[in-house]
């Protein structure tokens, strides 16, 4: 009867702890809005409306852009788009989102870069307006920029 009480005692014990553990365990970090959209030119390579959605963990954030009225001018394998997104900082500067990440696409396909891999700070406020896309895809540097701020409004970070 002794060893059960033990027993029970210890199982208590390791539950209040899990308890106090959670209640004082950081939360996880968001990222508002979570997407949003921005009409861009990329000069004669297209342009139109696209859509950046934003994930984050911590000092670590990602960035995928994908729009349908911006087509890939060839076709183009997996992972071999060079993307650096630049953002605007809310009171200057810019933070840069970077990396080789998108899905094989055809001639003519919708292009989609990212998730794209960024460090941001707690209370960033990021927007593409200002800031820039360029993709280098076999050597050629294509270059787009947002016309205006993006919607519903730059994306803040925890």
């Amino acid at each position: 009867m002794r060893g059960k009480r033990t027993a029970t005692g210890a199982a208590l014990a390791a539950g209040a702890l899990a308890v106090t553990g959670l209640a004082f365990a950081p939360t996880a970090a968001a990222v508002t809005p979570q997407s949003a959209t921005i009409t861009a030119s990329c000069g004669i390579f297209g342009g139109g409306s696209a859509t950046l959605t934003a994930t984050q963990s911590g000092t670590s954030a990602t960035i995928t852009l994908t729009s349908s009225a911006i087509t890939a001018p060839v076709a183009v394998a997996q992972d071999s788009i060079s993307s650096t997104l630049t953002l605007a900082r809310a009171g200057g500067g810019s933070v840069v989102f970077s990396g080789t990440k998108n899905p094989a696409m055809n001639t003519g396909d919708a292009v989609s870069v990212g998730p794209l891999p960024g460090t941001v700070a707690s209370g960033d406020s990021l927007d593409a307006y200002g800031g820039s896309l360029k993709m280098v895809i076999f050597g050629v540097t294509v270059t787009c920029t947002a016309s205006g701020p993006q919607a519903p409004g730059p994306f803040v970070f925890d």
